[in-house]
């Protein structure tokens, strides 16, 4: 993280770096220079948060709900959460004019659109009060391709400027990252990620079957419908501020699968420290492959995750 702020239009030693955030962080040393202490401090650093927190809540995502449905290519694209933060976000910049709509900004509508495509998901992958997995993926397609139609109508009453905003905002940034937005992102994902991981027995549970959960005690339908409430508050809260960015849930966990093993009370911690580091070296090419311009993250995501994820097609005879 340290490097990735140190590297940008204007480069800066590392230990400049440090010092500016040492400085601000327990009040002792000296920040350097006013414009030093600007880059570093005000514009760089919250960036370079905001995108390990955004990366470490995706990747905790996406090994949650590979296990929730028993898909191993499951991430929040394919249950829909991602598309309905993005049709909130849209709603907003569209037809409130990029500031509010009904009371909402862009961040708040995109939470509240994934929370309600979690919510659809979750209604609609139940049959006769249970939830299986199978139904809970089709659903979520299904409810993807609802909001991603509803986004596209609306992509079409947009003015080229708004579109510009749109298309930017549909496929992931974190610049412009601010202070004020971490401590918000920073609480959900920090405190997601422990109580997903208090799950840990549970999902290794889960990953015996559902005949074999409810042998040892454990309330599957009950369990899921957490596990898919607490992904869709997560999802939504780092797509809120970030934007919709793809392959980080379905890439991570499964390299930490093939390393350290599933089980969830390691994978977890390990998979949100994992994805923090890939979204933030992700984000660190974004803006250094094309200066002084920015590429947004959702194309390099998936430039990298695309080829993963063909690789895995091949290699997991599971799949088969």
């Amino acid at each position: 993280m340290i490097v990735a702020i140190s590297i940008g239009a204007v480069t800066i030693p590392l230990g400049d770096v440090w010092g500016v955030v040492w400085h601000h962080v327990t009040g002792q040393g000296a920040s350097g220079d006013l414009a030093t202490d600007q880059i570093v401090w005000n514009f760089r650093t919250p960036r370079v948060v905001l995108a390990a927190l955004v990366g470490a809540g995706l990747a905790v995502t996406g090994a949650v709900l590979q296990t929730v449905v028993s898909n191993p290519l499951a991430d929040p694209i394919v249950l829909g959460f991602s598309y309905g933060a993005t049709l909130g976000a849209v709603l907003v910049i569209t037809l409130g004019g990029g500031v509010a709509l009904a009371g909402l900004g862009v961040s708040a509508a995109a939470f509240l659109g994934a929370v309600v495509a979690g919510a659809l998901v979750f209604a609609l992958g139940q049959r006769r009060g249970r939830m299986a997995p199978t139904r809970l993926v089709l659903a979520g397609v299904a409810v993807g391709y609802v909001f991603l139609s509803a986004t596209s109508y609306v992509q079409l009453q947009a003015t080229p400027t708004e579109l510009r905003t749109v298309m930017f905002w549909m496929l992931g940034s974190v610049a412009g990252a601010q202070w004020d937005q971490l401590p918000t992102v920073t609480v959900v994902v920090l405190a997601g990620t422990a109580l997903l991981t208090l799950f840990g027995r549970r999902l290794n549970v889960l990953l015996a079957g559902d005949e074999s959960a409810t042998a040892l005690g454990v309330d599957v339908n009950r369990l899921r419908a957490m596990l898919l409430v607490l992904s869709a508050l997560l999802t939504g809260t780092v797509i809120a501020v970030a934007g919709s960015i793809g392959f980080v849930g379905l890439m991570i966990p499964h390299l930490v699968r093939l390393t350290l093993g599933a089980d969830h009370r390691r994978l977890l911690p390990l998979t949100a420290l994992l994805g923090a580091l890939y979204l933030v070296l992700v984000d660190l090419l974004s803006r250094t492959l094309n200066r002084p311009n920015e590429l947004p993250l959702g194309i390099l995501t998936a430039l990298l995750g695309a080829p993963f994820f063909l690789w895995l097609l091949r290699r997991n005879k599971g799949l088969d």
